[in-house]
């Protein structure tokens, strides 16, 4: 049985393209065999707190050495935690906002992404002392963006920090296989918008056989 998490990060409920994106898969998914629980975290209309000063000092504080108020504030990023820790697959379906990911989504992943629970810190390491706790999963990442050419060589390649961004932080999210469906031109709303769109849903139905076929 496979357990999805999916993540909305758009602040509209209505005429989202990066929802439409993310029904399409998380429904595609549920319509087959062997799809166990799916949670739905909508952080685009009810995003988590940023984090603060008390809750870094909380996040850093041993478990054992909390006192009440420190689990308590601590106690949102623990259900966070658990709700990626218990996922297969995760969904992140989210716009690009002024290049890079909506504050709504930076807050969840300030949440997710903590010492001792989703990586370790260990200077014996040299250089690189962290070292993510979760592994197995894989996540997909189903953006919209206003403009366009924001992948790999494309004309704004260096504008594009939505996509880039997740990539660096998946590995704390156990991510081992990334997959990314984007739909651009949503400014212009011209014929390359319209064929943007409909490429992006026949990606989306390639991806759901291909992860289909590989968990069969």
């Amino acid at each position: 049985m496979t357990n999805i998490l999916y993540i909305n990060a758009s602040a509209r409920k209505h005429g989202s393209l990066s929802r439409m994106l993310g029904d399409r898969f998380v429904n595609g998914w549920t319509g087959r065999d062997g799809v166990g629980d799916v949670r739905h975290r909508d952080v685009g209309t009810n995003p988590p707190p940023i984090i603060s000063e008390d809750w870094i000092a909380a996040a850093f504080t041993p478990r054992a050495e909390r006192n009440g108020a420190q689990h308590e504030m601590l106690a949102l990023s623990d259900q966070l935690i658990s709700e990626v820790s218990q996922a297969d697959v995760i969904v992140i379906a989210t716009p690009m906002y002024n290049y890079g990911m909506p504050g709504a989504l930076k807050a969840w992943v300030d949440q997710v992404v903590r010492v001792n629970e989703t990586f370790t810190f260990d200077l014996a390491r040299g250089d690189y002392p962290l070292e993510p706790v979760l592994s197995g999963k894989t996540l997909v990442l189903l953006t919209s963006s206003g403009e366009f050419g924001f992948a790999q060589g494309g004309t704004r390649e260096e504008m594009g920090h939505l996509v880039p961004h997740l990539t660096t932080v998946s590995k704390y999210l156990g991510a081992e296989q990334i997959h990314s469906v984007s739909i651009e031109y949503q400014e212009f709303g011209d014929a390359r918008h319209s064929r943007s769109i409909a490429t992006a849903k026949e990606q989306v139905d390639e991806l759901l056989k291909d992860l289909s076929h590989a968990a069969a």
